[in-house]
């Protein structure tokens, strides 16, 4: 493989071989509420799933989550919590190569989301909408990925104090 950005039949080939290492935003507004997004790509097409998305070769943590953030959402974040590492792990991929699972090793990030604001969907989501956490567990429509994140058996509950802060 060369240098920069793999061309679509390597990153299949990444895919088929190897993890993928990425972040999901768990990001929560003054009202407890949490964003989410109707997923268009697959893995996870057709679910709610919060933001998120794979860290660059090179790129820190912290970085990689204002990348994330702004991309998705629209607004550079840089004050999250790690709450814990997930495995997700799919039977497509994003190029829907036949055979191809897709498995994910994703950090958590917790973040307060700015009042005032309105998050604004990419074209990875046909929308955005914030959910309350009762709700969020009991709608079918989320991805299971995304419900582990506020489970008991999370390694840090969201609900629970942060590991630490991304800097």
């Amino acid at each position: 493989m060369g240098q920069g950005r793999p061309s679509d039949q390597e990153f299949l080939r990444i895919i088929e071989a190897t993890p993928l290492v990425s972040i999901d935003l768990i990001l929560r507004n003054a009202a407890g509420e949490i964003l989410l997004g109707w997923r268009n790509n697959r893995p996870a097409r057709d679910a709610w799933f919060v933001p998120g998305g794979r860290i660059r070769k090179g790129e820190t943590l912290a970085a990689a989550q204002a990348r994330i953030s702004a991309v998705e959402t629209g607004q550079r974040l840089t004050d999250g919590r790690l709450i814990g590492a997930f495995e997700h792990i799919y039977e497509d991929n994003a190029f829907e190569a036949p055979g191809i699972g897709t498995h994910y090793v994703t950090l958590g990030i917790a973040l307060n989301w700015p009042d005032g604001v309105e998050p604004r969907a990419d074209s990875q989501h046909q929308q955005l909408r914030w959910a309350p956490l009762d709700e969020l567990l009991a709608d079918p429509q989320v991805h299971p990925n995304t419900k582990r994140f506020f489970t008991a058996d999370t390694p840090q509950a969201f609900q629970g104090p942060a590991a630490r802060t991304m800097s």
